[in-house]
């Protein structure tokens, strides 16, 4: 109670919550500009933090945390384009409901699907931190591997129209992920003499190239609509937050759901938001009594997709805190600002640090808080980009994913990657291809491929993955995925089928 109560009163000093409402503006605009990530935003605030007490700093740098993972809903939802690799799936029916003049609701649901997964995951991590922690460090690239398994099933839910189209979109994403050096011996590979090509395709060149620059070219395609000045979405400021709030609560089983999967993927090492939104939007369709509502705006897509990716923030917490093992590039950035103050991280920090650590999740909560309150604040002026016409928006948003592109590794070169998979992913998208399982498959591509060869360098007998009873489990789920994905397509051609073959009334 002691540390509990030193922890309460370092976070509610004045200097503290004023740093940490900035840090939480930080942390939503920049996540809302396309190109530029959460981590990229906590980079930035962590040399802020080094004339800063142990705790105010990584309570500051904990509201650009919260507040990153909210901001990318706004240029998912009012553009059609993720903010941030953690709102991939958000776009699928954020950006079809603003389309259909609800932007508000579905910036709303987003914003209360945030808030509520970030508090679940601070109740588990408070309750659950231990024994989560010692579950996730059992865990060996067997399993990893096996994970990422089950994850590209995931597939099968994205495939759109077409199941063929689909799969091969993301053996396409599979192959982008492989090209550049080889992550385990640093030999290049399939670069084939191109010097561009040598350093890979970085993951966020190909994320706005695919989303950003396809779907802005698509926008002004129609000449005329662009001329008339038209907007990208409409009906945008028509909304009630409170009411929105109460449409979120009215579905407990989702966002309960969606907060697990977030605060068990966020343990793990090494996955993060971007596999968490996209596993919760997959668990959240196939629960439902209407999938074939996804993707066209439904709000159960949405809440899904914010409640997962935002509830990584407390699970990724829960590795660091329990082992000193961080659980992505954020939560390392965290350990190193904890270490620049001579804190050491380990399995007794939670003992010699107890104030440090009630803290940490006390700031959590407060900063899920303040993300609440600037999102709604904010929210009428961020609609405001709806009554934006397409000549002004496209031109701004393209020259911010160019800035953005550039400014991840400084290289003039990944001006023309962007440019090149910009065209590339608008023929895909004019030929019918669904770009979600390409995403997928550069994201997930690099995991799967360094932990297979991991697992068989430390062991080539390819039995242990499933004698392995995790990594079985694993695979089992992901077996179950694709039998459930298959009778799910039948049952829809059957149906379609029927449909036709009815007689006209």
């Amino acid at each position: 109670m002691e540390d509990f109560l030193s922890g309460l009163t370092q976070i509610f000093a004045f200097d503290t919550l004023i740093y940490m409402l900035a840090g939480s503006v930080a942390g939503i605009v920049a996540a809302a500009i396309p190109g530029f990530t959460v981590t990229m935003a906590i980079v930035l605030t962590l040399p802020l933090t080094f004339a800063m007490e142990p705790l105010q700093g990584i309570a500051v740098m904990l509201a650009v945390y919260v507040g990153g993972y909210t901001g990318g809903l706004i240029s998912a939802a009012l553009l059609g384009i993720p903010g941030t690799p953690s709102s991939v799936a958000t776009t699928f029916d954020a950006f079809p409901m603003a389309r259909k003049g609800e932007a508000g609701r579905a910036l709303s649901l987003g914003v209360w699907a945030s808030f509520f997964g970030t508090i679940l995951s601070t109740i588990v991590l408070v309750v659950a931190a231990p024994p989560l922690a010692m579950f996730a460090v059992r865990l060996g690239p067997w399993e990893y591997f096996s994970l990422i398994v089950f994850a590209l099933t995931i597939v099968a839910s994205l495939v759109g129209d077409s199941v063929i189209r689909g799969i091969l979109a993301g053996l396409i994403g599979l192959a982008i992920s492989t090209v550049g050096t080889d992550p385990i011996m640093g030999r290049p590979r399939f670069d084939f003499g191109i010097e561009t090509l040598q350093a890979g395709l970085p993951f966020l060149v190909v994320l706005i190239g695919i989303f950003a620059i396809s779907q802005l070219v698509s926008e002004v395609e129609d000449a005329t609509s662009v001329r008339s000045g038209k907007s990208l979405v409409t009906g945008a400021i028509d909304f009630q937050t409170w009411k929105v709030m109460k449409e979120v609560l009215m579905r407990p089983v989702n966002l309960v759901r969606s907060s697990v999967v977030g605060v068990l993927i966020g343990a793990l090492p090494g996955a993060g938001g971007s596999i968490a939104n996209l596993v919760a939007y997959d668990q959240a369709k196939r629960a439902s009594k209407t999938p074939e509502e996804f993707g066209k705006g439904a709000a159960d897509g949405v809440v899904a997709s914010e409640a997962g990716n935002s509830a990584t923030a407390g699970g990724g917490l829960i590795p660091l805190i329990g082992l000193g093992i961080p659980g992505s590039a954020v939560d390392a950035i965290l350990m190193a600002s904890l270490m620049v103050h001579g804190i050491s991280v380990g399995p007794r920090l939670i003992m010699d640090h107890g104030d440090l650590v009630y803290g940490m999740f006390i700031a959590m909560a407060v900063a899920s808080l303040m993300m609440l309150v600037v999102s709604v604040l904010s929210m009428r002026l961020f609609l405001r980009v709806a009554e934006v016409p397409k000549w002004l928006i496209v031109p701004v948003v393209m020259t911010c994913c160019v800035v953005g592109s550039f400014a991840l590794n400084n290289r003039v070169t990944d001006l023309y990657l962007l440019g090149f998979i910009g065209v590339a992913g608008y023929a895909l998208r004019a030929l019918g291809y669904s770009l979600a399982p390409l995403v997928l498959g550069v994201i997930l591509g690099p995991i799967a491929e360094t932990n297979l060869r991991r697992a068989m360098m430390t062991d080539a007998d390819p039995t242990l993955f499933i004698t392995r009873p995790i990594s079985a489990l694993f695979l089992l789920a992901a077996a179950a995925s694709i039998i459930w994905a298959i009778r799910s397509h039948l049952k829809a051609n059957r149906n379609t089928k029927r449909s036709n073959d009815a007689p006209a009334p």
